[in-house]
């Protein structure tokens, strides 16, 4: 019987705890990476269908689709070969306990962005931008947002930990700068009279194209350090079912992609993937974008100044 020689690296679902196949770490700091991935579990915010707590297992399980290819297209380089890449898991904390679970992503987050590492976060409903946004301020200072979403999420009538609220209260706390700060994709209810941050809607996005909109967002942020936050349902539900809010008429996988890879070079300091729900998912879409959309993540944090 002859002996067959099975590499670790052909088997894209073996072993497969990490993003990518990134190495675990209970570490906060994340040893000698570049980016730490932290899974953040949580969907007591919501207000359309439970079920994002799920969210970080889904992609890193549809991240396994993204390991065969070393040379990324259109990046050309293999991702391993310039950026170090660590997995810290998920977040701990009391169950059904809001406050007590704001405080300790708040705490996670700060001590890993602290030891310089860029962090990207996998949600869990949106809320968990809020405690991130805090733990990023705390190191970097007001931020510039970059925001894709099909909502504004800058409700003042729900409560404290309401995921549609983040973005009220972002401002106000001076964690966020709207006069530099924009919105991708939303097509809800927004009042244009008050709202601080520069939207650029769906309908805005499909008929200016997407060299435009890159444009108007680099224009917009004026090099300024900046948090990208991308809620899953700013692509249309063909391309992301999964969701606990959807919303028709959104963004294709494609538009969205090519607007991501648009900011190279732009000082991304920090980053989420929320509202991934894959209760309500089918064949890993919605996961699968959202592993992808993270990969060019990964890219554009290789390619900052």
């Amino acid at each position: 019987m002859t002996d067959i020689d099975i590499q670790d690296d052909v088997s894209l679902y073996a072993n497969l705890f990490g993003f990518l196949g990134a190495p675990l770490s209970s570490d906060a700091s994340g040893g000698e990476a570049d980016v730490a991935v932290l899974g953040v579990p949580y969907d007591l915010g919501t207000t359309g269908r439970a079920g994002t707590r799920s969210g970080p297992t889904a992609i890193r399980q549809a991240s396994g689709n993204l390991r065969w290819e070393e040379a990324r297209w259109p990046w050309r380089y293999a991702l391993a070969d310039h950026l170090k890449l660590v997995d810290c898991g998920d977040l701990m904390y009391p169950p059904g306990d809001s406050a007590g679970f704001s405080q300790a992503l708040h705490d996670r987050a700060l001590d890993i962005v602290r030891s310089g590492k860029a962090l990207m976060s996998f949600g869990g409903d949106h809320f968990i931008t809020l405690p991130l946004l805090r733990a990023h301020h705390a190191v970097h200072g007001e931020l510039a947002l970059i925001h894709f979403d099909a909502h504004a999420d800058t409700s003042q009538s729900g409560g404290e930990f309401d995921h549609g609220t983040m973005f009220y209260r972002a401002p106000r706390e001076g964690l966020i700068d709207p006069s530099v700060s924009v919105q991708i994709g939303i097509r809800t209810e927004y009042d244009p009279s008050d709202h601080e941050f520069l939207v650029l809607d769906t309908d805005e996005v499909h008929t200016s194209g997407c060299a435009t909109v890159i444009e108007k967002i680099r224009e917009r942020i004026a090099g300024r350090k900046a948090y990208l936050t991308f809620d899953i349902d700013c692509l249309d539900p063909a391309f992301a079912p999964g969701t606990g809010t959807p919303v028709a008429g959104g963004l294709s996988s494609n538009i969205a992609l090519q607007i991501l890879r648009g900011l190279k070079g732009v000082d991304i300091v920090g980053m989420d993937i929320v509202e991934v729900a894959p209760a309500y998912d089918h064949a890993e879409i919605t996961a699968l974008a959202g592993a992808t959309l993270a990969t060019e993540l990964l890219y554009l944090q290789v390619e900052r100044p």
